[in-house]
């Protein structure tokens, strides 16, 4: 699972990014261009953290069409948006994203339905293998709220 830099901002913002190691059915990565979009010393700094655990690894460009593709996503998408996507299109991954509209119409175009997971899912799938309690994860939600990232539901305890 590709992870931009929008989740992994949410997660730094509630101090959550060990969820990505606590999920063994999923891999999370990120390409550094996605890192370079993270501005904030205290969340670049807690993403470094995640990574040195092993929470959050590593990936790369490593051939010439996946950089082509980059390029041409480039052109509509941003740098972390555009390299996630292009890596997953090549590597069969899922992309961990809360972009919407350009980047998820690029992304179910190239990857077909069903291989976004946003923030809120993310928090579901913790819920759901006994990470968090629906209670936590609307702790969580009040916190995001509070930083202008809305979900259109009022508890998780309405999606299970």
């Amino acid at each position: 699972m590709l992870v931009d830099a929008n989740v992994l901002l949410n997660l730094a913002f509630v101090n959550r990014l060990d969820l990505l190691g606590a999920l063994p059915e999923l891999e999370f990565r990120s390409p550094e261009e996605v890192l370079a979009e993270i501005v904030s010393a205290r969340e670049r700094m807690l993403v470094e953290d995640s990574r040195n655990r092993g929470d959050l690894g590593e990936i790369a460009f490593s051939g010439v069409a996946e950089l082509a593709l980059f390029v041409e996503l480039r052109r509509s998408l941003g740098m972390g948006e555009a390299a996630c996507l292009a890596l997953a299109v090549y590597r069969g991954a899922l992309v961990a994203s809360d972009e919407k509209r350009a980047f998820r119409r690029e992304a179910e175009t190239r990857l077909g339905p069903g291989r976004i997971l946003n923030t809120p899912g993310l928090l579901l799938l913790a819920i759901r293998r006994g990470l968090l309690t629906t209670e936590e994860a609307d702790e969580l939600k009040r916190a995001l709220e509070a930083r202008r990232f809305r979900m259109k539901f009022g508890s998780f305890k309405e999606l299970l």
